[in-house]
């Protein structure tokens, strides 16, 4: 996976650790500062630390190469297992039953390995029946005819030999393959794979060339696609491309064969997972909306989380909010931005939703609408906290 000369520190998300001077250049404390200040707070050595490093992740899960020496590990503070519960839901791969085998994954390698491994492989069977093709319009210069001729631009140019030519050429060279051939060459340029998903990531990556062009793509382009009986296999491949996408971020080095982050932004996923398993258990009465736009003027609006509707009389009943963090208790800044949500909607209710239990939970009224604080734990087996904070969200 890495070079032998490769160190490697690791941290745990939300805690802090220190580090001696000697461990950590300066060089690399700036990088850490400039380029990754969203995901890692870095104190540098001073008396106030005793002269050590502290370092603290901010709700990040992943690796960070720093230089040819030295990467960061990120380690997440849920369990590995709950992780793929999570990454179930968020990303739709519920009936893909890819969890069999993971159970036995230990660390964030493990699971980076485990599903670069298993994108890499469903590609290659992909190959193998052949890639998804449709027609795509073409002109081009010709010695000979093919499809249509531009009779116009032979009698502007007759002294032109080549004929304009417009046709449909049937191709694999579309989107839907290019998501699945710029995130194989993401992967395999992540530093992060063992020798036996590195081989297979390029064998699946060798396998395309050729066939497909390297185009940039982004998660955002594997949402919302065509998908039909030609092509219905590609939604679990695309919801996979776009879960190694949402979570590889530009390097601070140039250079075609630097190393990549991989960083899991788990408060975005804790948001993306409790949305998909409460569109999966919500009772039939009501419906669920996520990142709901509420406007209050002219280019200013607020973004909700979640909302459940009464589906009788289309009313907004719970605004819920969720915090990947552990606090002792919820913040007067959550508090007013909730309150303010439910105003803005006439909502009655709305909930802040941790992963884990506060020291003071909270339920009071403020004015006419209730502010509580719930669960949705990361602690125990998914279905269990998921039915537990459904039964407490309607008490």
């Amino acid at each position: 996976m890495n070079p032998a000369n490769l160190k490697i520190i690791e941290i745990i998300e939300y805690k802090t650790q220190s580090f001696s001077r000697e461990e950590i250049s300066e060089e690399v404390g700036i990088i850490l500062y400039e380029k990754y200040q969203k995901q890692v707070n870095v104190e540098f050595p001073s008396p106030k630390t005793r002269y050590q490093w502290k370092i603290t992740a901010q709700g990040y899960v992943g690796y960070i190469p720093l230089n040819s020496d030295l990467a960061l590990k990120i380690n997440p503070k849920v369990p590995i297992k709950n992780l793929f519960g999570m990454l179930e839901y968020a990303y739709n791969l519920k009936s893909f039953k890819f969890l069999k085998g993971l159970m036995n994954c230990e660390s964030v390698e493990d699971f980076y390995n485990h599903l670069a491994y298993i994108l890499a492989d469903t590609i290659i069977e992909r190959c193998r029946k052949e890639l998804y093709r449709t027609y795509l319009p073409k002109t081009e210069q010709l010695a000979y005819v093919r499809g249509r001729l531009n009779v116009q631009q032979i009698i502007k140019k007759p002294w032109n030999v080549k004929l304009q030519c417009e046709y449909e050429e049937h191709t694999a060279d579309i989107i839907e393959n290019q998501i699945l051939f710029w995130t194989l060459f993401h992967i395999g340029h992540s530093g992060f794979c063992t020798e036996k998903v590195s081989l297979i990531v390029r064998k699946a990556y060798h396998a395309m060339q050729g066939m497909v062009s390297l185009q940039p793509c982004s998660s955002e382009d594997c949402i919302g696609r065509l998908y039909h009986r030609l092509n219905e296999d590609y939604y679990i491949l695309h919801q996979f491309c776009r879960f190694f996408l949402d979570n590889t971020i530009p390097n601070h080095e140039k250079g075609k064969n630097t190393s990549l982050p991989f960083l899991v932004d788990m408060a975005r996923l804790y948001e993306m997972f409790v949305a998909e398993w409460l569109k999966k258990n919500l009772p039939h009465n009501f419906t669920l909306k996520t990142q709901e736009k509420i406007n209050i003027g002219e280019k200013i609006y607020f973004k909700t989380d979640l909302i459940l509707y009464d589906k009788t009389d289309s009313k907004p009943k719970y605004i819920l909010d969720t915090k990947y963090k552990n606090p002792k208790h919820s913040s007067p800044e959550d508090i007013a931005q909730v309150v303010t949500y439910a105003v803005s909607k006439s909502c009655p209710e709305t909930v802040l939703v941790y992963p884990t239990e506060l020291n003071h939970s909270l339920d009071k009224y403020i004015g006419k609408i209730r502010v509580r604080s719930l669960t949705f734990s990361l602690d125990d087996k998914i279905e269990d906290a998921g039915n537990t904070f459904l039964t407490k969200l309607f008490s």
